[in-house]
């Protein structure tokens, strides 16, 4: 019994700086409605400066002190951030504003290796708190109690300072509604910035005050951020108590769920977190949202097939592609294979995000379970390489059939945020049924066949299969079912009214995203010649996300562009430099300040300028809008 209680402890333990981060996000997305995937980054922050400042200076007031010097120092970054970054695209497309705290995301981790170097580093032990308590004989570590008692005093002065002071009011009201705020004459600019300086303060002091507990490495950012998101919905959005409660759930899961469910035990959290947002979409202790501002789609010219002119461009485009074998080497082959690849994977969000108005934060389950699908079917069946390209996608196609059944019953953040804690209920599979999958071994040895093992024959069918799902795709837009699919898009109330089964259609939407996603993970598969649970993973997703925003949400084949731009300059910054995430994050961060609509957006916004500005009878007037896609 003693050990269970230490092992309850160490959880309440570990639920302190979870709480710290998770009140941040929570409070800061309750407002600005930013998904600030550099949350976690500031987390890190906080930590390995914290960690210089308690090493310079010795003694409890080094300590403390530095601790406390680190978060605040963070507090002013995250406003400079917010003032400098943020503030040019809060009227942008929401999720265009993930791709740039992302960008941010990748900055920071080449960053911090270049200052403080690529090794762990262990921090001291906190001074008045280096020893431990004896419990029946388990030994409990002092500081483990010392942050047991913190994080509820920390949850009553944010208590105090949400319900008892006039800015707290306000944080509150723009939490339920930002525009009657707004209405109200409150100067949303400074209460943006101040909102986000407390987020940010917190996330640091959690980070800050894990150094006597953890040590401090560059991958720290990625291993919180998951867990804070899953923290935020589960307790609801704006909700401190409800972040407290649900830091506390997550934790003790991840304490026990090792010792009592050991082959489920990562799939535990994101079990809880699915069933939730099923019964309860808006999380325990969070309120229905108002109603949420544009979807993307609401804003974009009106879309219209290819002209005559149009096609021929692409098709010229296409058999330029088609030549590369002629003069290029295999590496380069091989790089516009996995190319063609991801142009399916990002088409095929981008139908779901673009046409549908459905952001899915895990679409890399069904890239991975295309790829799982095919290693199934060719090294247990044994079955030769076009059966395997034909049925393994259908494993992506069941799994987005089931998952899309409970999605779609939700909308925006909440919906967003299912489909990600079902890609990790697949990845924890994965990573755990090791008899089946291989774990993180993988499952290797998955060759194309001899009339597509050389580079130029699997090019050229990468860059065929991928040309043809991009025109069904694009054909899908312009049919009667894509005409029904933007009208759910744009006005679901409307949509149902003049008699379109909207749950039917998005659900339909879903399947033949998950589907077209699973052609590519098959196709990816057969190039490594493996499959890993990392081609179910969350990094995986977000690299979608980041080509459909890099190309923009609202056109009709900007993922096309965004995943071309992406991932050849992915792979090429990778072979050129050692900070290839600071010069990649940097350019992501200067294409959402300079082109706030992607990259193909921006390119009809200036066709569309151009056309204006042009006299009477000139020949580009003759050209319709959004002829730039």
């Amino acid at each position: 019994m003693a050990f269970y209680v230490v092992q309850f402890l160490t959880g309440l333990a570990s639920a302190a700086s979870l709480f710290l981060v998770a009140s941040g996000l929570s409070i800061i997305f309750g407002v600005t409605r930013i998904v600030n995937f550099a949350h976690g980054a500031f987390y890190m922050i906080g930590a390995y400066i914290a960690f210089t400042l308690t090493e310079r200076f010795s003694g409890a007031f080094g300590f403390w002190g530095g601790v406390v010097a680190a978060a605040l120092a963070v507090a002013l970054i995250g406003v400079l951030v917010e003032m400098v970054l943020l503030r040019r695209i809060y009227h942008a497309p929401e999720l265009f504003q993930l791709l740039g705290t992302f960008g941010l995301t990748l900055m920071v981790e080449d960053l911090v290796v270049l200052i403080w170097g690529p090794d762990d580093l262990v921090g001291r032990r906190a001074p008045g708190f280096k020893g431990a308590v004896d419990f029946f004989g388990q030994n409990i570590p002092s500081y483990d109690l010392f942050l047991i008692v913190l994080s509820p005093v920390v949850l009553g002065i944010l208590w105090l300072l949400f319900q008892r002071t006039r800015w707290g009011v306000l944080v509150r009201a723009a939490t339920q509604d930002r525009d009657m705020v707004a209405a109200l004459g409150v100067n949303q600019k400074w209460l943006f910035t101040s909102v986000f300086a407390v987020g940010v303060f917190l996330a640091a002091l959690g980070g800050a005050l894990q150094i006597p507990r953890d040590a401090v490495h560059h991958a720290m950012d990625l291993r919180i951020i998951v867990e804070v998101f899953v923290v935020v919905v589960i307790g609801g959005l704006g909700s401190i108590v409800g972040a407290f409660v649900a830091a506390v759930l997550v934790s003790e899961l991840n304490a026990f769920g090792i010792l009592i469910f050991p082959k489920i035990s990562i799939i535990l959290v994101f079990l809880v977190m699915a069933v939730v947002l099923i019964v309860r979409p808006w999380g325990l202790f969070g309120k229905p949202e108002a109603a949420a501002r544009k979807t993307p789609g609401l804003t974009v010219n009106p879309w219209r097939p290819l002209t005559s002119n149009e096609r021929l461009a692409s098709l010229a485009a296409l058999v330029i592609a088609a030549m590369l074998p002629l003069f290029a080497g295999n590496y380069a082959l091989t790089v516009g294979s996995e190319i063609a690849i991801f142009v399916i994977f990002a088409v095929s969000l981008h139908f779901l995000m673009s046409v549908g108005g459905l952001a899915s934060f895990g679409h890399a389950a069904y890239f991975g379970l295309g790829a799982y699908g095919v290693a199934f079917l060719a090294k247990m069946a044994g079955l030769p390489m076009i059966v395997c390209l034909l049925l393994g996608p259908l494993l992506g196609c069941m799994g987005a059939a089931v998952f899309g059944f409970f999605a779609v019953q939700l909308s925006g953040v909440y919906f967003a945020m299912l489909t990600l804690a079902f890609a990790q209920i697949v990845w924890s599979i994965a990573f755990q049924w090791v008899s089946v999958t291989g774990g993180d071994n993988g499952i290797l040895g998955v060759w194309p066949a001899s009339w597509a093992a050389s580079p130029s024959h699997f090019y050229w069918l990468a860059l065929g299969i991928a040309a043809l799902v991009t025109v069904a795709l694009r054909i899908a837009v312009f049919s009667p079912f894509g005409y029904a699919l933007r009208a759910t898009r744009d006005s679901l109330l409307r949509s149902e009214a003049v008699g379109i089964n909207a749950k039917r259609i998005q659900w339909t939407a879903f399947v033949i995203a998950g589907t077209t996603a699973g052609i590519g993970g098959a196709l990816f598969a057969y190039l490594k010649g493996s499959v890993f649970p990392d081609n179910l993973g969350i990094s995986l997703s977000v690299d979608a996300l980041v080509m459909v925003l890099l190309g923009g949400v609202e056109t009709v084949s900007g993922a096309v562009i965004g995943a071309i731009v992406y991932k050849a300059l992915n792979i090429w910054l990778v072979s050129q430099t050692d900070l290839s995430k600071l010069v990649l994050g940097g350019f992501i961060v200067l294409i959402v300040v300079v082109f706030p609509k992607g990259i193909v957006g921006m390119l009809e916004v200036l066709a569309q300028r151009r056309r204006k500005s042009s006299p009477p009878g000139s020949p580009l007037l003759a050209k319709p809008i959004g002829s730039v896609e």
